[in-house]
């Protein structure tokens, strides 16, 4: 019994200790060169992920409506600093800086800085389990298109 209270009370702990704030090096090793998909607050939805370089590619729906689309920012748009991480974007007039607080193993929180309400949940994801998931099982009957079509 004694043993069971310990071994519940060891992964509470562990757990919490998952989540929260982390510092921007922690984030990054958290979050460059993985894939992830994410919902807003305003609604906007998408998946994609951030390089090490601070390249940014994956894809957006604005307010959950309309079309998807692609998007591609190149290296050094997500800049990792002593305190901060922070976002350069051509044609805007301020740079946008994150708070970035860990909520479990595959997920976190990104908001802007001060602005608490303006947030993203982002979820690691695994495209190609994905891909593999949505395969027909084996056996099963593949539609095929036909010369005509």
């Amino acid at each position: 019994m004694l043993r069971g209270i310990a071994i519940m009370a060891g992964l509470g702990v562990a757990t919490s200790a998952l989540a929260g704030e982390l510092r921007p090096e922690e984030a990054k090793r958290f979050i460059a060169g993985k894939h992830f998909s994410y919902s807003c607050f305003d609604g906007s939805k998408g998946a994609g992920l951030i390089g090490a370089d601070g390249a940014v590619t994956g894809t957006i729906q604005i307010r959950g409506a309309g079309p998807v689309r692609f998007v591609s920012l190149p290296p050094g748009t997500i800049r990792v600093q002593s305190d901060s991480i922070c976002a350069s974007l051509h044609g805007m007039p301020f740079q946008p800086c994150f708070a970035v607080n860990q909520i479990d193993s595959r997920s976190f929180r990104g908001s802007v800085s001060g602005l608490g309400f303006a947030y993203c949940d982002f979820t690691r994801r695994n495209p190609r389990l994905e891909l593999s998931s949505a395969a027909p099982p084996p056996g099963a009957a593949v539609p095929r298109a036909s010369a005509s079509e």
